[in-house]
């Protein structure tokens, strides 16, 4: 077996499901309302590496870095990239990955990378590696094979260097998750990421997918809310013209209608159920959350929560 549903995950399988997938599993446990999904384990990488060689491969472009020449991590990213996206998806492993993509009964799933070094406290990989949205049946183990081949991007391979993991192995879960169409998203710190308020959460949101304020295309709303009492004390709405949307190829930037440019993201009424929602998150990790969410048919949906490192 190279993949578990959600059901079947919790925190403690970093190591097999990668931080990400270990969250969404333990949220789904924790009756956190999760879209639902599936892990393509690390193991099913492994398996891809050794029986196509590719790891032969690896430990020689590994040896060929040179962590001070920008163009030689970028020229050994490449050629990495290259290897992993030219070899052919092994025929059993590809049928295990449809059949679990069939029970979704999704026709659009997000594809995302989820190291299995990634969302530790001290290996923050969030951010090195790909994800891919909308991805359709036909598409999917393509995109699977991307989400490997970005384990060697030039920042993840700077990043592995770097961090003295040149020789540790490093291998990627794929998390495959029903996708939410999300009129509103953003992120949650359960903790004022500047002030370092424990009893104040910050909320931003933005229209559309939230890759726009991840990417930093935009400048969301701030909503800053006293975590005992959950009582607003501050709201900043900021201009957007622009979000990210679905488009044919999956994804698209796109012009936000003049009329809504200038609105508020959310209202109060939804400020406070998305607070008490990562309240609770935060209740049950035990420790303080960044937390990504998404609005769809005015329903909150929670697709990543992790450590926040910067504390």
């Amino acid at each position: 077996m190279f993949t578990k549903n959600f059901k079947e995950i919790t925190k403690n399988d970093t190591k097999t499901a990668g931080g990400k997938g270990a969250s969404l599993g333990e949220m789904t446990q924790a009756k956190i309302l999760v879209p639902p999904g599936f892990v393509i384990l690390a193991s099913a990488f492994d398996k891809f590496m050794k029986d196509t060689d590719a790891i032969t491969e690896e430990d020689a472009m590994l040896d060929r870095i040179d962590i001070k020449s920008t163009e030689n991590i970028e020229e050994q990213a490449e050629i990495m990239r290259d290897v992993i996206l030219k070899k052919k998806f092994p025929e059993n492993l590809g049928k295990e990955i449809l059949k679990e993509f069939d029970k979704l009964g999704a026709k659009h799933v997000a594809v995302r990378s989820s190291a299995t070094a990634e969302d530790s406290k001290i290996d923050a990989w969030a951010g090195q590696l790909e994800s891919y949205l909308y991805v359709t049946r036909k598409n999917l183990l393509e995109s699977v094979q991307k989400c490997w081949a970005s384990l060697y991007t030039p920042r993840a391979l700077f990043y592995r260097v770097e961090r003295k993991m040149r020789r540790k192995h490093v291998s990627v879960a794929v998390v495959v998750q029903k996708m939410v169409n999300s009129e509103v998203s953003g992120v949650c710190f359960t903790v004022h990421p500047v002030t370092r308020d424990k009893d104040q959460m910050i909320i931003e949101a933005g229209w559309g997918l939230g890759e726009a304020i991840v990417q930093g295309i935009i400048t969301p709303d701030s909503y800053v809310v006293k975590k005992s009492t959950l009582n607003l004390i501050d709201i900043n709405v900021n201009l957007q013209s622009k979000q990210i949307v679905r488009s044919k190829n999956g994804s698209d930037e796109k012009p936000v209608l003049k009329t809504k440019q200038v609105k508020q993201k959310l209202s109060e009424k939804q400020i406070m159920e998305l607070a008490n929602i990562c309240k609770k998150i935060e209740s049950h990790y035990g420790f303080p959350c960044d937390i990504e969410w998404a609005l769809e048919k005015n329903k909150f949906y929670i697709v990543q929560s992790r450590p926040i490192t910067t504390l």
